[in-house]
């Protein structure tokens, strides 16, 4: 069990000097016991100290790193339950399944969809993360061939087979790869936990239950193994939900630490019907799933599910937003039109979008405002003309064009008066309210 912030405090140097952050020792103990600080912070602590504490300063759900490279895929280390109480790190990941029994033809399409359903969105690069490399053929030659092939895709692996012969002939020839190992059960959990730990490659403990889950995964910790990922076994919505939340309290709210790791589920298993089998990846995504396996990712179902990852785990207390400067749109020129905008990315990205679809050359001058919209930038006194002026005295526009008009957001026009004294030079222009009816102003506007 994990021990209490009073425990912990006992075992400090109990010097109240506050170089960790934190004003008194008693304090720190309190937040490393929930989690919310390091061990390492305290730069008094001994090392015997620091190993008698490892359980509590451990975060309750492990970190668990699927692959190697710039590719890999970090799950877990989760400290709450709902964003908003912090944030959400570890995104989960979603995987593709290939099957040894399947045709060549489909398997080869399924993999393309790797690179064909990737995405830019406000800034960022939205992908699949895993290939999931099933043996349905039971055949050890079958599955290291498929294997292979899913090598070239550069992707960490999961490797599905309980026949741990199967999995043992796969590792020889991709275990540099760090694959997932799917799965250890109440039948070949000695078998596969003696693989796991010779490859040190992370393994999935699958059983039908809560409680035989807790129990197989005791079992094989006490193997040596230590990564470990769950499948509770859930193959509907609604159990994978209620098993998925059970999980992550049970983990959060009880430090039960055999049900302190990341969890898989297999939307591709519940539903033969893709828009019901999308829902669930959706649910999985939404509640507190490491990997999600699904059977294709065609483009109407990949985007969707990056998007909703992308906004689920995004920071809410960190705006997305970029740097400020000027950004040129096409070729603009000295007689190109100038825009004012904020630096919250979705606003940049929806401006630009317009812009370039109008075909007119432009500069888009971005303000930094902390990454607020517009008119929240405005209401908290950061877009305001005060602010503005001085920024279009240093941002350099004046060097890129020879007229002297800016176009300011439609929502915000009640500014343009004010600016004007701020900028007494130049000519203050209203756009539209609504970044649709970007384009058609931009075709009827002249320097």
């Amino acid at each position: 069990m994990a021990l209490t912030g009073l425990d912990i405090y006992k075992k400090l140097p109990q010097k109240n000097c506050g170089e960790c952050g934190i004003p008194t020792c008693l304090a720190f103990a309190m937040k490393l016991a929930v989690g919310q600080t390091q061990l390492d912070a305290c730069p008094y602590v001994s090392e015997e100290t620091k190993t008698e504490l490892s359980e509590a300063s451990a975060p309750p759900i492990r970190l668990i790193t699927v692959g190697t490279g710039d590719k890999a895929l970090k799950i877990g280390e989760e400290a709450v339950l709902f964003r908003h109480e912090k944030t959400f790190y570890h995104q989960p990941g979603l995987a593709i399944l290939v099957d040894d029994g399947m045709d060549e033809a489909v398997i080869d399409e399924k993999l393309a969809q790797l690179k064909s359903s990737q995405f830019e969105r406000v800034g960022q690069f939205l992908r699949a993360d895993l290939v999931a490399v099933k043996s349905s053929s039971n055949d050890s030659a079958k599955f290291v061939t498929l294997v292979k092939k899913a090598m070239g895709t550069e992707f960490p692996l999961v490797l599905i087979s309980e026949n741990s012969e199967i999995m043992k002939a796969a590792l020889s020839v991709c275990v540099q790869t760090k694959p997932l190992l799917y799965a250890a059960n109440e039948n070949n959990f000695e078998q596969m936990a003696a693989l796991a730990k010779e490859s040190n490659c992370p393994l999935v403990v699958a059983a039908k239950d809560l409680g035989a889950l807790s129990d197989l995964v005791e079992k094989v910790t006490a193997k040596g193994v230590k990564d470990i990922i769950l499948d509770p076994g859930s193959r509907t919505i609604k159990d994978s939900l209620k098993d998925a939340v059970f999980i992550r309290r049970a983990a959060l709210k009880k430090k039960f630490k055999p049900l302190g790791y990341p969890i898989i589920t297999f939307p591709c298993e519940m539903y033969d019907d893709p828009y019901m089998e999308a829902v669930a990846a959706g649910v999985g995504i939404m509640k507190y799933a490491g990997v999600i396996v699904v059977s294709d990712l065609e483009s109407w179902k990949a985007l969707p599910l990056y998007v909703l990852r992308q906004n689920i785990y995004t920071d809410p207390q960190k705006p997305m937003q970029i740097d400020e400067g000027i950004y040129p749109i096409g070729e603009p020129d000295e007689n190109s039109p100038v825009l004012l905008t904020t630096n919250f990315s979705l606003t940049y990205f929806t401006v630009s979008g317009e812009v370039e679809a109008s075909k007119v050359s432009s500069w888009i001058c971005i303000m930094d405002v902390e990454g607020l919209s517009v008119l929240t930038a405005w209401a908290a006194g950061k877009f305001i003309p005060e602010n503005i002026g001085p920024f279009m005295k240093r941002c350099g526009i004046t060097d890129k064009v020879k007229h002297r008009k800016i176009v300011i957001p439609g929502y915000v026009a009640q500014i343009s008066g004010e600016l004007e004294e701020e900028l007494p030079d130049w000519e203050i222009q209203v756009g539209p309210r609504e970044a649709g009816d970007i384009p058609s102003y931009l075709k009827n506007w002249s320097a």
